[in-house]
């Protein structure tokens, strides 16, 4: 099966190891979008170098990234996400605030937004988006606000686009996927905060000391599994602790 894969944050990380798993065969189309430049030895990996906060260049890269072709399956995956500066009301800088929304939701919508534009009418492909979400979105979890709520945000916004495409019968699925704890530079950020900025500083360092953090490898299966079997997944909140992949 041809297919096309798009997907943000894909120079480190889940979305790396995304990448690279996806371009190992040759029957995939992959385009890789990060800040940074998205290095691959495989030839079918494309990198598009783009800041998911400026929104007029997402808008002038449509054409590079959602691409013609003969494919059968073609799937967005929304993996760049931010933490933002880890503070409490009071200490955050304006520049933060609108930053994390504009990475974590709104950088998003506008992908999908073109995605369901471009594809919507291919019924007879399967065409399917998984935005990244995270446990933080059902949770108040001090110094973490914006990085809460954007991802909430992005929740609520999947779940109206699939009730969309079921009403529009595009037959379009749409997830939002909590990747549970993962070893990234995420991590490290949150791990380099402090305590009066958060307060559950110690328990996320214990993580990292007990070796209790998920590697980027492991979880890219589990979403790679959810995109090749949607129809064990009827649900549009995910949870990768909550199902387990095939190897």
């Amino acid at each position: 099966m041809k297919s096309l894969f798009i997907i943000t944050g894909a120079s480190k990380g889940i979305g790396k190891a995304l990448a690279e798993k996806l371009a190992s065969n040759p029957d995939n189309e992959v385009i890789g979008i990060s800040r940074s430049e998205v290095k691959s030895q495989y030839a079918n990996l494309k990198g598009i170098s783009l800041d998911l906060s400026n929104f007029d260049l997402i808008r002038q890269s449509f054409e590079v990234i959602f691409l013609d072709g003969d494919f059968e399956r073609i799937v967005l995956i929304n993996n760049a996400g931010w933490i933002g500066q880890i503070d409490h009301f009071g200490n955050l800088k304006s520049k933060s605030i609108r930053d994390i929304f504009n990475i974590n939701t709104i950088a998003p919508a506008l992908l999908i937004n073109e995605f369901v534009n471009k594809y919507s009418g291919l019924k007879d492909k399967e065409r399917i988006v998984v935005n990244i979400s995270s446990g933080a979105a059902k949770k108040a979890i001090d110094g973490w606000s914006g990085y809460s709520a954007s991802k909430a945000a992005l929740n609520m916004m999947t779940a109206t686009a699939q009730k969309e495409a079921e009403l529009n019968k595009t037959g379009i699925k749409f997830y939002a996927l909590s990747p549970g704890v993962v070893d990234t530079d995420m991590q490290s950020a949150i791990r380099a905060s402090s305590e009066e900025s958060f307060s559950s500083l110690s328990k996320f360092k214990d993580l990292k000391e007990k070796n209790q953090l998920n590697t980027a490898a492991e979880v890219a299966e589990k979403i790679l599994y959810l995109i090749q079997n949607p129809n064990l997944f009827t649900e549009v909140l995910q949870d990768v602790r909550e199902f387990t992949s095939e190897k």
